[in-house]
Parts: structure tokens; sequence; C-alpha cells
């Protein structure tokens, strides 16, 4: 062992990173595969090994071998047996049950047909009686009359029962067949509609081919873990490359409706007749098809059925892209369940769901199969460097009694929403006069009070979406130099000129959302970018933002806390 080493591996399955040691960095990104960050204070980083992240680790093809010699070799101390022997025994869990086909039957022009009913198999007794007596198993699995460790299922109740099972820690490896789709002949252009070369990165065809694989059993689904900025669209559209099918693709909004069917115009050969869009406005179904989550989830009365469920059996779809897979809907997890036949891609820049769902986006989209650090792309340049500042200020003295007596949640408003923070703001709107910058909050009422006194333009929920797209559109060709904007803009929001993000009110200790905010600068440019988070010190906005920090000390972000001082108008570096 190494007494320089960064890593010290507990019993408890945690491991603490010292931040300091010389292979610190080399430790982070090692652990990003099997690891998931829990603590960032300032000096040591708590990570947490669980089964769903060595489930994860497995699907990607690493083996217990290959993590206990990354822990080997970074172990400042030697590594507790009990550890390696827990880690080998849930690794094993994963392939131990196996989804596999029934005899296929013959169609009429006798091709094989994807049949209507699956084996769950598994080699041991233990494992099967343990199946053959749970209550929860036994409305979809049917023992086999043969004697063999296998239960027979309906193809409708593949996404269900590998659910219901990751729950019961067992991961199924997956090895059924996946239909097709109808064909659609579509390729990559040479080059963009503005005559500029069209390259796929390496790291971007290396994702779509961790992802299709051979099209043999296992392949085909999954989860893609890259930053914001990074081309997760031409990801997408390189999967659709190959596979050739009709594809249906699922985003968050209306503005990243028309940035995909703009991506794929711009990048694709398709014809703008063969793209639909499927939104609150406009309902065209086409071979490719881009929708919102929100049309998919609407229904007429809180009881009543997803009319435009039947959106997902309109077309013989060949492949489902979820765009930020990390929000997928609940509702839209009963459909998933369902369409377990079909090829499918969840997007996005981080997998962490604040509703715990992670195991369910590993069930029925897939498990991750490609990640890269964030910093890596930094370091190669396909991504901006970024500098992370938190900028603590006192409570306006006006909003000391109120937040007094006022309960946690009360509490963390009035400090979210402490007019101190408009100096603040303005001197750094001032400091950056050049740059495109966006101030984004959570509170519509602070939002609109700041875009006033600022004199700047404000994007909401209640915005519509043509004067949406106007905004946008003026912001990046620099018309516009700071934008006001509320959540709306966390999510598939391609603003490529911003390079200064003001975070002045968030959803609580949200690190998804601290991820996604960054991401809005993160596309390459000559200069830095800078994201900046305004909090009132010494308030509870102060502790829900140590967890946000967890998203940018895990991507091996540094970033300073600074003080204002408001007297002197400076902002005084080195004190909390």
């Amino acid at each position: 062992m190494d007494p320089t080493n960064p890593l010290i591996i507990q019993g408890d399955r945690s491991i603490l990173l010292d931040v300091h040691a010389p292979r610190s960095e080399e430790a982070r990104s090692a652990l990003i595969p099997f690891a998931e960050l829990e603590k960032s204070p300032e000096h040591l980083h708590t990570y947490r090994i669980t089964p769903l992240s060595l489930w994860n680790a497995a699907s990607a093809g690493f083996t217990p071998d290959q993590i206990a010699g990354i822990l080997e070799s970074l172990a400042r101390f030697p590594v507790p047996t009990a550890v390696n022997k827990w880690i080998i025994e849930t690794m094993s869990r994963f392939g131990k049950i196996r989804m596999i086909p029934d005899a296929p039957a013959e169609t009429g022009e006798g091709e094989a047909a994807l049949p209507e009913f699956l084996w769950l198999v598994t080699d041991s007794p233990l494992i099967f009686r343990e199946l053959a007596a749970s209550a929860v198993m036994a409305k979809y699995l049917l023992p086999d009359p043969d004697g063999a460790f296998r239960f027979r299922l309906g193809v409708l109740h593949r996404g269900t029962v590998k659910q219901e099972l990751l729950r019961l820690g067992w991961p199924v490896k997956d090895e059924a067949p996946l239909r097709d789709g109808e064909p659609l002949d579509i390729a990559l252009a040479p080059a963009c509609r503005s005559g500029k070369p069209l390259t796929i990165r390496d790291y971007q065809k290396k994702a779509a081919e961790a992802l299709v694989g051979d099209r043999g059993p296992g392949t085909g689904f999954g989860t893609i873990v890259l930053p914001c900025g990074a081309g997760k669209t031409v990801v997408g559209m390189t999967v659709m490359s190959m596979l050739k099918t009709n594809t249906l693709i699922l985003t968050t909004n209306v503005a990243a409706v028309h940035q995909w069917i703009g991506e794929l115009l711009d990048k694709t050969d398709l014809d703008p007749a063969d793209i639909g869009e499927y939104t609150g406005d406009v309902k065209t179904v086409r071979p490719v098809t881009v929708a919102t989550y929100q049309i998919l989830t609407w229904r007429p009365e809180k009881d009543a059925p997803f009319p435009h469920f039947s959106l997902f059996r309109e077309r013989p779809w060949g492949l489902i892209i979820y765009d930020e897979v990390h929000l997928l809907p609940a509702p839209v997890f009963r459909v998933t369940a369902e369409l377990q036949t079909v090829r499918r891609v969840g997007l996005t820049a981080t997998l962490v769901r604040e509703d715990g769902c992670e195991g369910d986006v590993f069930s029925l989209v897939g498990p991750k199969r490609y990640d890269v650090p964030w910093k890596d792309l930094e370091g190669q340049g396909w991504i901006a460097t970024a500098l992370c500042t938190e900028i603590r200020v006192e409570l306006d003295p006006s909003k000391e009694i109120e937040y007094a007596v006022a309960n946690q949640r009360q509490k963390y408003r009035i400090a979210s929403e402490n007019p101190a923070k408009l100096s603040v703001i303005r001197a750094l709107l001032g400091h950056h006069a050049d740059d495109s910058k966006l101030v984004i909050g959570q509170y519509i009422d602070q939002l609109e009070k700041l875009a006033a006194e600022l004199g700047a333009p404000i994007i909401t929920g209640k915005t519509p979406n043509a004067e949406r797209d106007v905004i946008y559109g003026r912001f990046k060709k620099g018309e516009i130099k700071t934008l006001v904007v509320s959540k709306v803009a966390n999510f598939a929001i391609d603003l490529p000129d911003a390079s200064v993000a003001i975070q002045i009110s968030g959803t609580f200790g949200s690190r998804q959302e601290e991820a996604q905010r960054l991401g809005r600068i993160l596309r390459p440019k000559e200069k830095d970018s800078h994201f900046y988070t305004i909090v009132t010190g010494q308030s509870v906005e102060e502790e829900f933002a140590a967890n946000r920090q967890k998203f940018l000390a895990e991507q091996g972000y540094e970033y300073s806390i600074i003080r204002w001082e408001e007297d002197s108008g400076l902002i005084i570096r080195g004190g909390a």
C-alpha cells in the first residue's frame, strides 16, 4: 500500500477520496463506473459502492477482478476482505437470471416472428425456489411443468418482471429478441446545411456503438451519460443511422422538439416530410416523430386514461430515444414496461433522479452503456472550461424576523428570494458586460421582479412557444446579452454562445438541476465559462447548496466559496 494514495476503502463499502492526494483526479475518474458520490466537503469526498452501481458496471463489461484491481492500486490501506467478497457476490447476481425467447412462431412468409411468451431461466435451484415463493412474482410467472428451473411469462410483462426482480435484488440479463421496426433509409450527412463538414467525435461514435452492439441478444437498449454540450443529440442521430428504422424521440419541451427537428434536418439526409412534431400545438406522426413528455402525460381528468399513449403504437417503431431520461415521467414508465421489444436509448447528463427511480431506468430503458467524465471532455476541448463560484450574501435585514419564525420550507424560499442578491447580480452582469449571460431561478415572482429591474427579457413556463423561439433566436444572435430564465431552461435548450450562468434560486438540493444548469454554458468557446450560485449565508439555502455541489465535485470541478461585502461592493475571496 502507498501512503500517498488517494482512496480509503471502509468496511461499510464507503470510499473516502483525499482530494489533495497526488492521484486524486485519476481516482475520481476510475470510480465513476462503479461508485456513487455521497458527500463532497472540502478535503475528503465520500463515495459509496451500491448494488445498482455494480450492476451498471457489470452490464458495461466490468468484472469484480477489474474493480478489485482499481481499488487495490489506489488504496492507501488494505481493502477490507469483506468489501471484495461483497463486490464479487453482488456482481455475480447480474446474469444469474436470464430472459430468453420461447420458440418463435412462423409468419405467413416463412419468417420467424417474435414469440408471445418468454422464459425466465436460472441455473440455481435456490433462486428458482425464491422466485416460486414470491407472492409478487406469482402474478407474472408460471413455473415450467417439465421441471426445469425456469418460468414462463407473457411478452407484455417483460418490463414489469425486470422491474420487480431488480427490487428483489436480482437484475435480469435480458437476452430476448428485439423487433426491427419499419425500415427507414437514414444516413448522417457528410456536411451540415451550413456547409461545415460534419465530424462525429470519437466518444460519440463509441457511445453509439456501445448501445447498438452486434444487434444480438442483450444489445440495443441502454443509457448514454454525456455532459450537456457534448453532443448527445449527435449520438442519438448516429444510433438512428446505424439502425435505419422508424424512430420516436421523446424530449422535455416544445423548444427541445424544435431543436431536435432542426438538428435532424441539419445533420441527416432526412426530408422535412419524414419528420413529425407531436406537441400540444401540432400532432403529426411521421417515420421520425419528436414528441414532448408533457403531451404524453396529459389527460382530461386525474383518473382518466392517457389519450396520447396511443402514439407509442401509431407506427412500428424500431427505436425510441428518451432525451433527458433522468426526467422520464412516472406515467411513461408504465408504457416503457410494455415496450420491451423496441430498441431504446436514454440520453442524459446525469443518472441522478430526485425520486430515486434510477433502478427503473436501469430495468426499463436499460443499463448505463457509456459514460465519460466531464473533465476528460473539457481537457480535450470538446466542452468549455467552467469556473464555478458560490457567492454568499447576508440576509436582507428586512427579512430577518420573517425568516426566524418561518418553517423549513418557507425559510428556504425567503433565503432564495433574498433582495440582497440584487447587488451581486448587478455586479456580475457589469463584470461580464460583453458576455452572453443567463440568470436562472426557481421562483417566478422573483424572476419577474428581477427582469423588470434589469430591463431583460424573461422566459418562464407561461411564455408562448413562438415567443420563446424569438427570444432564444435573438439571444443566439447576440442581440440580447442578458436573459432571465426559469427552470424551463434547465433542459435540452441549445444556447451555444452563453458563457455565464448566474443561479439565484433552485429546487432545494437538486444535483440533477445543477448538472443541467451548468450544461447551459458548456458549449466549446475560446474563453472560459463562469457558473455562479448566489446563496444566502447561514441559512437553510446554504445547507442545500452543499448537496448541489456534490455534482460539481463528482465531475472534478473545483469551486470557490466567496463572500459578498455590501459596504465595499467588493467580492472578498476566501471567507465563508
